[in-house]
C-alpha cells in the first residue's frame, strides 16, 4: 500500500492497513507513505509501528525522473531536499530501533540513482532501504550494491514490472518467463 495525506486521513489509512482488528492480523506488515506533508502526516503510521509492531517505508529519493523537480532541489545549506527528508526519517525511526539494531522505519531510495543509494545508506545506517527501479526502470544489481552493509542495516530490492511482464519478451509460459527474469 502507498499512502500520503494529512494527519486525519493518514490516521484512517494506518488503522485500515496496520492495526489488527477483531483478533485478526493487520492487512499489511508494512506500508509506504510520503513524508512530504510533514510529521503530522507520518505520525499515525509511526504510532502503528510503536503500538502494533508494524513497519513503514517513507519516500526519500524516488526512482522516477520527475522526482528531481522537488527531491533534488537545493536547500539553503546546499543539500538536496531528499537528504533533509532522510535526516527526518532517521530521527523518526530512532525510537523504533529493535533488538537486532534495525528500525521499523525504512526509506524508499530509487536504485536508478546509485549515488543517492550510497549516500542514503550513510545517512540511514539503521533503516532498511527499499530500492525500486531495478529492471524496467533501468537500474541493475550493481547499482544497489552499496545499500548492503556488514552491519544490521539491509535493503530490499524490488523488480516488479520486469518480472511480472517478462512473458511479453519471451516465448515462455508467464510463470517460466517470470522465474527466469527473477533469476
Amino acid at each position: 500500500v502507498k499512502r500520503g495525506d494529512i494527519g486525519s486521513t493518514a490516521r484512517a489509512y494506518a488503522a485500515a492497513f496496520l492495526e489488527p482488528r477483531d483478533g485478526s492480523a493487520p492487512l499489511a506488515d508494512a506500508m509506504t507513505a510520503s513524508p512530504y506533508l510533514g510529521q503530522d502526516s507520518v505520525e499515525p503510521f509511526l504510532a502503528a509501528c510503536r503500538r502494533d509492531g508494524a513497519g513503514m517505508f517513507l519516500l526519500v529519493r524516488t526512482s522516477n525522473a520527475g522526482a528531481a523537480d522537488i527531491q533534488d532541489a537545493a536547500l539553503s545549506d546546499g543539500r538536496p531536499v531528499w537528504q533533509h527528508v532522510a535526516d527526518l526519517v532517521r530521527e523518526w525511526g530512532e525510537p523504533l530501533v529493535g533488538e537486532q539494531g534495525m528500525s521499523s522505519v525504512g526509506a524508499v531510495v530509487g536504485a536508478t540513482h546509485p549515488r543517492a543509494v550510497s549516500e542514503a545508506r550513510k545517512l540511514l545506517p539503521r533503516s532498511p532501504l527499499l530500492l525500486p527501479g531495478v529492471g524496467a526502470q533501468g537500474a541493475t544489481p550493481a547499482d544497489v550494491a552499496r545499500a548492503f552493509t556488514a552491519g544490521a542495516a539491509s535493503a530490499l530490492v524490488t523488480a516488479s514490472r520486469s518480472v511480472i511482464y517478462a512473458y511479453r519478451e519471451s516465448e515462455l509460459d508467464w510463470r517460466e518467463a517470470a522465474a527466469q527474469e527473477a533469476q
